[in-house]
C-alpha cells in the first residue's frame, strides 16, 4: 500500500522504561540496531498498527504499555535504489512514519522477541534516550533524529530525590559493564520485498 508519492505508511515505536531508557533492538542476523517499526495494513489506524507491531516484534500486549505521545505528522525517509527490488523501482520511494512514545508498565521479562514465527530482532538492550545514530543505517538517521527531538518533550520527569547529594555519595556510572558496545558500522542486508512490514 503506497501513497501517490511512493511512500509506504508505517509506524515507529520508542519504548521507555522507568529510567527513560529506550528499547534498542538488534535486527536478526545483522549488526544493525534500531527501534521497532512496521507497515500499516489496509484498514488499520496508526495506533492499531503500532499495537500489532509491538506484539509481533517485542511480544508486548496493549495492557503492558501506556501511550505518552506521538508525532503530529508523517516523517519520511527515502530508501536508496540499491536497497529496492528491481521491479519496484520507480514506484516505491520509502516510508512515511507516525512515531509513538510508549511507557513500559510491565517487567522486562514480559518482552518476548519470539512472539511470532518471523522475529525481527535477535537481541535487545536498554539504551540512553539519545541513541547513537551512527549505529542506525544512514538513510534512517534523519527520521530518528526528528522523532526523538519531537517526542522528547513528552519524557516523564525522573525524581531521584537528590539522594546522592544528601548522602555525600557519588552516583555510579550507568551501564558500567552492563552491555556490550554497539558496532559503529552496521551490516545491513537489503530487504527481499521493499513493501513488506519487516523491510527497510
Amino acid at each position: 500500500m503506497l501513497d501517490r508519492e511512493g511512500f509506504r505508511p508505517n509506524v515507529g515505536i520508542i519504548l521507555l522504561n522507568h529510567r527513560n531508557e529506550v528499547f534498542w533492538g538488534k535486527r536478526i542476523r545483522t549488526h544493525s540496531w534500531q527501534f521497532p517499526q512496521g507497515g500499516i495494513k489496509y484498514g488499520e489506524t496508526p495506533e492499531q498498527a503500532m499495537f500489532r507491531e509491538l506484539h509481533e516484534e517485542v511480544g508486548l500486549i496493549p495492557e503492558y504499555v501506556r501511550i505518552i505521545g506521538r508525532t503530529r505528522d508523517w516523517l519520511r525517509y527515502e530508501v536508496p535504489d540499491h536497497f529496492i527490488r528491481r521491479d519496484a523501482r520507480g514506484h516505491y520511494r520509502g516510508q512515511k512514519q507516525i512515531w509513538f512514545l510508549l511507557q513500559l508498565t510491565a517487567r522486562d521479562c514480559d518482552m518476548n522477541l519470539r512472539a511470532t514465527d518471523h522475529p525481527e530482532f535477535d537481541a535487545w538492550r536498554w539504551n540512553d534516550y539519545w541513541v547513537p545514530l551512527e549505529s542506525v543505517i544512514e538513510f534512517k538517521r534523519g527520521v530518528y533524529e526528528m522523532a526523538l527531538t519531537e517526542l522528547a518533550r513528552y519524557l516523564p520527569r525522573l525524581n531521584h530525590h537528590n539522594r546522592f547529594l544528601r548522602s555525600g555519595m557519588r552516583p555510579a556510572t550507568r551501564h558500567e559493564g552492563a552491555h556490550p558496545p554497539l558496532d559503529a558500522q552496521p551490516a545491513i542486508e537489503p530487504p527481499a520485498d521493499p513493501t513488506d512490514s519487516s523491510g527497510i
